[in-house]
């Protein structure tokens, strides 16, 4: 059984800096794409970043681009998401997911291409 379990979030001023941690286990981890993706209230879920098997390629939602970081450690099997210049609409639930197929090297976009999901943790921004 694969599980996926994130740490890191909290409360932080606007502005303010977050580190989230996605440790997985259960499966070869280093085969497999890996993303962040996040569910603000009253809204859909969507897709912030996602890093590939290889870590060798990132992908960013326009609203993250050039305030967040996706880097994964495959030797620790884990994935990280560095967020800076936190903004209150960054304010959701952050759930780090697994991809479904191993040794793809696009990035996965779609909530479909992720078969594993983490529980979720909670990212607030105070303004």
């Amino acid at each position: 059984q694969v599980q996926l379990v994130e740490s890191g979030g909290g409360l932080v001023q606007a502005g303010g800096s977050l580190s989230l941690s996605c440790a997985a286990s259960g499966r070869t981890f280093n085969r497999y794409g890996m993303g962040w993706f996040r569910q603000a209230p009253g809204k859909e879920r969507e897709f912030v970043a996602g890093v590939s098997w290889s870590g060798v390629t990132t992908a960013y939602a326009d609203s993250v681009k050039g305030r967040f970081t996706i880097s994964r450690d495959n030797a620790k099997n884990v994935v990280y998401l560095q967020m800076a210049s936190l903004k209150p609409e960054d304010t959701a639930v952050y759930y780090c997911a697994a991809g479904r197929r191993a040794y793809v090297s696009t990035i996965l976009y779609g909530e479909g291409e992720y078969n594993y999901w983490g529980q979720g943790t909670q990212v607030t921004v105070s303004s």
